[in-house]
């Protein structure tokens, strides 16, 4: 059975997610940085998409009371196209919907007009352009934000909700 498995990120999956990070991005995030947002960053987390054991996508987001930031998303070369970009998209939303965002926001590059059209097609709008955003090639940012986000589910738990 070829199903894709979305789950929380662990430290065991850092030596694949920095993989699909290097073979995505001209200015990939560090194994370090992954860690640090792992173990360190209270308002970051990470999902990771996983077939037949091994991890084949990631994405992340920083929430901070009701706003969200979509940090990174990116699949392995080999599994683009197949909607697992798509499910691990629609996945974080709902985490992020469960946790207590109103709305989502992220930059995709002017040129990936794969990725802005699955983000329209999830509910995102384009509402803005960061100038010469990307360093590696000085290429602007389309500012996305969906402000309508799946209704949380009542019985969600996470490990690291604080409750009083």
């Amino acid at each position: 059975m070829n199903e894709t498995i979305i789950r929380s990120m662990t430290s065991e999956d850092l030596d694949a997610v920095t993989a699909i990070e290097a073979e995505t991005f001209p200015i990939p995030w560090s194994r370090e940085s992954f860690r640090q947002e792992l173990e360190r960053n209270v308002a970051a987390r990470y999902l990771v998409a996983e077939k037949e054991g091994r991890v084949i996508g990631y994405a992340g987001a920083w929430i901070i009371l009701d706003e969200s930031h979509i940090t990174n998303i990116a699949i392995t070369p080999s599994e683009r196209g197949k909607g697992t970009g798509r499910k691990l998209t629609e996945a974080l939303l709902q985490l992020l919907s469960n946790l207590g965002a109103s709305y989502a926001t992220l930059e995709v590059r002017e040129s990936n007009l794969r990725a802005q059209g699955l983000y329209r097609s999830l509910g995102f709008i384009r509402v803005g352009r960061r100038k010469r955003y990307y360093e590696d090639n000085q290429e602007d940012a389309f500012l996305m934000v969906c402000d309508h986000l799946p209704d949380a589910d009542p019985y969600f738990e996470d490990e690291r909700t604080v409750r009083e």
